[in-house]
């Protein structure tokens, strides 16, 4: 650059500019030999792995079909979890659940999961012309997936074909066999429930599908025969109420006997109680009073008897002398002197005896 040359700011790139840019790059790129051989090491290096294998996921089954060559067709055997050798163009392995699957048929949102297939529920007219609306659950697994990818092909087709039109058409005939009373009721429901199970067993079982379960989950009756039965059910609960009310009365009143009756018992119990105590209490009295009376007869007779020993004794020889011995005791202590008009000796005994004759 001279010295003359005006100096011109930088402008930005425009948007034509860039376009141009990248033509010329991209042009550069494609018309080198080396980028064109490590681009297609890095495509073979990505797709040959995945263009080679198949893999199987847990849970799941393959069944291996070979579209060209002399063992064309579908392979009787099962590849499990993991990942398996096919040939490019050529072979291919299809896939079935072998875990427990579920198909519920209802019309319901609420009822329905986004996990497993769903289908309308199913429509029953009873025997006598009533209509049903069933959420049933069908519960299943697949045994043999090469005999279902032959009867109904890949995919999810056997459900369409195999299971849900047959579990459709053997609900419809084992419950349409009933009618709306029974349907109602519960029993006659749960045993044509059972039978529809095990006629599913044998349709189904000769398709490799293993049927577990057949559970009726809900049903709704058709306006009419609501209205009809929710009248009757009501009549129904009228009646069991007023004997509900009957049988609660004679059980109160039996309570009420049995408290009568158990407070009167109570009563014969005390009373009973009281009579015994004043019984023992008598016969306690009784006996106090005829010990005493023993105690006093005794008493009594001891002192009788000493008074006839002591007669005795005082009638016998040497009587005068205990006489005057007892006197002696008589008049011991005594300081009063009783005089008679008589000149008598107080200490002279024998006159003294004499005076009261004694002998």
């Amino acid at each position: 650059m001279s010295d003359d040359e005006p100096i011109r700011p930088r402008l930005p790139i425009s948007g034509a500019g860039a376009r141009r840019v990248a033509v010329l790059l991209l042009k550069s790129l494609l018309r080198s030999r080396v980028v064109w051989i490590a681009t297609g090491v890095a495509l073979l290096a990505y797709c040959g792995p995945s263009a080679c294998t198949a893999y199987v996921p847990p849970n799941m089954v393959g069944v291996k079909q070979i579209y060209y060559g002399g063992h064309a067709g579908i392979k009787n055997e099962t590849f499990g979890p993991g990942l398996h050798f096919v040939s490019l163009g050529v072979e291919r392995i299809h896939l079935f659940p072998h875990d427990l699957q579920l198909i519920n048929f209802s019309d319901s949102s609420s009822e329905t999961s986004q996990q497993f297939r769903s289908a309308p529920s199913i429509k029953i007219q009873t025997s006598d012309g009533y209509n049903v609306q069933l959420d049933v659950s069908v519960l299943y697994r697949i045994k043999n997936a090469y005999r279902i990818f032959t009867e109904a092909g890949p995919g999810h087709a056997f459900e369409d074909r195999l299971v849900i039109p047959r579990a459709d058409r053997v609900l419809r005939k084992t419950l349409g066999e009933l009618n709306s009373e029974e349907f109602y009721q519960g029993p006659r429901r749960i045993e044509k429930a059972k039978l529809a199970h095990d006629l599913l067993i044998t349709e189904l079982g000769g398709f490799g599908i293993q049927v577990d379960g057949v559970l009726v989950r809900g049903y709704v009756y058709d306006q009419r025969y609501q209205a009809l039965i929710e009248g009757r059910k009501i009549k129904d609960q009228t009646v069991f109420l007023r004997q509900a009310e009957t049988k609660a009365a004679v059980e109160q009143r039996l309570r009420d006997t049995a408290i009568a009756e158990g407070k009167a018992n109570q009563e014969i119990e005390l009373a009973r109680g009281r009579a015994e105590v004043q019984k023992l209490n008598a016969q306690a009295d009784l006996y106090r009073r005829k010990k005493a009376a023993e105690g006093k007869l005794l008493v009594e007779l001891a002192e009788a008897k000493g008074t006839e020993l002591e007669n005795t004794a005082l009638q016998g020889a040497g009587s005068e002398n205990i006489v005057g011995l007892k006197m002696a005791d008589v008049l011991k202590g005594v300081r009063v002197l009783v005089l008679s008009s008589e000149s008598t000796n107080p200490l002279d005994l024998q006159s003294t005896l004499r005076k009261f004759e004694v002998k």
